[in-house]
């Protein structure tokens, strides 16, 4: 990446997504298990949150799950369903140090049940704060909150209380999984980490505006300096939405 000065008098984004990718690689590069990876992009998580909280970052939504990563290995699932529980334990107390909100985005239907205790009591002790939210998309997958959200508005539409005529775009965001967010709900800039360049069934409606940074980092690497780089790459860019720029 190339160095260049972070401005914190810059344009900062209110909205940044990450895909957090590379923890299995980072970890056989060293001869350690997938699991240590994934145990230290946790650590990644808490250090890139707080970076983001202090510069003034809205929401920060996290990939740490999504609806394919059921087709790993049994043994790297049941780590990652327990990865929550670490989270509670060893970087819920300085998320609340730094006024941090915890949220969660996903399908809860398949997520164990202890799994979904832990996060959704990590959104309660932490519902007061008023800072930076950290929201968590856990067993997310775009394509199947599209369709989610299809379903909804069609029914809808058959019960009479939506006519077809009334349907756009805001129409579409207030029933996707992110309506939580509200006025933050659309990211304004995508982080990947590890230098793949897709977006993996990511936020795909969401990302329409979005300006996009792929980083070769892997994310267990990935600290507040990391983070600031490519805030940096942001503040170089110009998001014209279709149109122009006098």
């Amino acid at each position: 990446m190339e160095r260049s000065t972070f401005d914190s008098n810059g344009a900062i984004p209110n909205h940044v997504a990450v895909i957090m990718d590379g923890n299995g690689r980072w970890a056989e590069e060293r001869g350690l298990k997938r699991t240590d990876g994934h145990r230290e992009g946790l650590n990644a998580v808490r250090r890139v949150a707080i970076a983001a909280a202090e510069i003034g970052v809205k929401v920060l939504t996290v990939y740490a799950f999504s609806t394919e990563n059921w087709k790993r290995p049994v043994t790297e699932v049941r780590y990652l369903m327990r990865l929550p529980e670490l989270l509670e334990q060893e970087i819920l107390p300085e998320l609340l140090e730094n006024n941090v909100r915890v949220e969660m985005m996903g399908f809860t239907d398949k997520v164990p049940k202890q799994t979904l205790k832990i996060i959704r009591r990590a959104c309660e002790k932490t519902a007061h704060n008023t800072g930076l939210i950290l929201n968590i998309a856990f067993n997310y997958g775009a394509r199947a909150e599209i369709v989610a959200a299809t379903k909804a508005i069609a029914s809808e539409v058959k019960a009479g209380s939506l006519k077809v005529d009334a349907i756009d775009e805001q129409t579409i965001s207030d029933h996707l999984l992110s309506h939580q967010l509200g006025e933050y709900a659309d990211p304004d800039f995508l982080i990947r980490s590890s230098g793949e360049v897709r977006l993996s069934n990511y936020l795909l409606w969401q990302l329409a505006y979005a300006e996009m940074y792929f980083s070769t980092t892997k994310w267990p690497d990935f600290n507040r300096e990391i983070f600031l780089e490519c805030i940096t790459q942001y503040q170089h860019r110009q998001r014209r939405y279709g149109g122009l720029t006098q």
